[in-house]
């Protein structure tokens, strides 16, 4: 979803669960149908109002323009580059406003061809979240996992959008300096540990405009929907086909408003709300890892291995107590850096995605109350997309980049910060202060936000299917609920759950539903729900 440091949080903690998914670890079960009586409207946390203020999004003409035409009649050229899988480029202008100019950026692409050639249903683009999620690595690590029907009717495809994984990648800090940004105090207690935090916010933003250029100014995800439909032209497509996840589903979105005559069967799983500014959507954020731990707690709790007591209350306590003791003390780890409040916050919040990750988050708050921070550092690295070496994936880099584009800053300095805070723990008593500190990054960007909140109506569209999880930690269901109010043809499918999207998370009632959509174009009955 959206971002560590502006306060909401990326694609690398579900591309994490996702591997330990596809090697086994998992205590989940197939679905049922939706329980007799049931539905999405008597779910906790549904609303499907869009917030006030937030202006309509309107539609690109049908027709690309004279001086696009160019872009839309490339030809790609597709060579083997993974066992099962091709590779290839393709340009887009850095400015639609002045397509043309000399000034493109070229971006990656892969595909895996369908395997029924003769039976070919076209291509389905897919995309794991972020911002700043790597579809080219996605499609990769996730397209053996797909229905047998899917695979054989699609070519699955992923791109890398601008600023993004093999595409134009934007850098912002060397790695010395990036494990000094992850570790600083979110939870500043004076003068000084505020400066420190600004300072890093600031040396982060400075970071990104040094390296990245005018490609800082045009990273938004309006200019990477544009992209996605020059692709859909490209692999012969009239109607986009298309699977996103976490932010995905923000990009997704954006597309239908944009282009609402070309939206073929487009499932967006893990929904964002493109209605809330900043400071709402982080709010709403921080109360969904509240959420997601309460379903920790209360799972933890029955297990004799449970590391936090042995009722929910105790399990809650014992986790402030933990964070209260690390502002005061970092803990040692096996490796040189220590294991400060904000990397062990970072590292519960990763293990909130996926219930496969709980059992790594009990060893892992073990090892930590025995004196070890070991096991949090590493669920926090994962988070971050550290690697052994001291480096960092871009993820994070173009994170902060696409957010900030995307909307202003929640907050203009650490004083708005600190009167937003009580409001932030109200919500979430052992996330919300972090998140609200997370939110100061944007308020140092170089570039001025293009984006703002608005509704997606997509007029026209054919049946969009929206999935929304209840009791997902980085997309609360409320935003599934509302942006599947807020299009025309939105179908909601609910899964009654933990952990951060639904498909592909062996649930058979969600898989089916939405392969039967993929497949033959049946959109599930609005409203539908899939249980454990």
């Amino acid at each position: 979803m959206r971002v560590a440091r502006t306060g909401l949080v990326p694609a690398a903690a579900l591309v994490a669960a996702a591997s330990l998914l596809l090697a086994g670890c998992t205590s989940g079960h197939p679905a049922p149908d939706a329980a007799p009586g049931k539905s999405a409207d008597s779910l906790p946390g549904a609303s499907s109002s869009p917030a006030a203020g937030a202006t309509p999004l309107e539609p690109l003409p049908v027709e690309p323009s004279a001086a696009l035409a160019p872009y839309y009649a490339q030809q790609l050229s597709w060579k083997a580059c993974e066992p099962d899988f091709e590779c290839s480029t393709f340009k887009v202008p850095l400015d639609y406003a002045h397509p043309g100019d000399g000034h493109d950026v070229v971006l990656a692409a892969i595909r895996r061809p369908a395997a029924d050639k003769a039976h070919r249903l076209g291509s389905l683009l897919l995309n794991p979240g972020g911002p700043g999620g790597s579809a080219v690595e996605y499609v990769q690590s996730i397209a053996a996992r797909y229905d047998s029907g899917v695979r054989s009717g699609y070519d699955l495809v992923g791109f890398d959008p601008r600023g993004v994984g093999k595409s134009a990648p934007i850098t912002c800090l060397a790695g010395d300096r990036m494990d000094t940004y992850t570790a600083t105090d979110l939870t500043p207690d004076d003068r000084a540990e505020t400066d420190a935090l600004v300072a890093v916010d600031k040396e982060f933003a400075a970071g990104c405009a040094s390296r990245a250029g005018d490609l800082l100014g045009h990273v938004s995800t309006v200019e990477a929907a544009r992209d996605m439909d020059v692709l859909r032209a490209l692999v012969g497509d009239k109607k986009l086909n298309y699977v996103g996840k976490s932010y995905g589903t923000f990009l997704g979105a954006t597309y239908a408003g944009l282009f609402p005559s070309k939206v073929g069967k487009v499932v967006l799983d893990g929904a964002m709300d493109p209605s809330l500014d900043a400071a709402a959507g982080n709010l709403a954020q921080a109360g969904g890892f509240e959420t997601a731990w309460k379903a920790f707690a209360k799972d933890c709790v029955k297990r004799t291995d449970c590391p936090v007591g042995r009722t929910e209350q105790e399990a809650g306590d014992r986790l402030t107590a933990l964070f209260k003791k690390l502002d005061a003390q970092p803990l040692p780890t096996e490796e040189t850096r220590p294991l400060t409040e904000a990397l062990a916050l970072t590292g519960v919040a990763q293990a909130m995605y996926a219930e496969a990750l709980w059992p790594y988050l009990r060893s892992a708050l073990t090892t930590a109350q025995a004196g070890d921070g070991s096991g949090l550092l590493k669920l926090a690295d994962q988070y971050y997309g550290r690697s052994k070496d001291g480096s960092y994936e871009n993820l994070m880099f173009a994170n902060m980049a696409v957010n900030c584009l995307d909307l202003p800053a929640p907050f203009a300095d650490p004083a708005g910060v600190a009167a937003a805070v009580p409001a932030f723990e109200q919500a979430a008593p052992h996330f919300g202060r972090d998140m609200a500190w997370m939110a100061l990054g944007c308020a140092y960007w170089p570039v001025r936000a293009t984006g703002a909140p608005h509704t997606v109506r997509a007029a026209g569209a054919d049946p969009i299917l929206v999935v929304g999880t209840t009791r997902d930690p980085a997309t609360p269901y409320a935003w599934a609920k509302s942006l599947a109010g807020q299009l025309e043809s939105g179908r909601l499918l609910t899964y009654e759950g933990d952990g951060h999207t639904a498909y592909q998370r062996r649930n058979t009632c969600i898989d089916d539903a939405v392969n039967r959509y993929l497949l033959g174009g049946e959109a599930p009955a609005n409203g539908k729900v899939c249980t454990d």
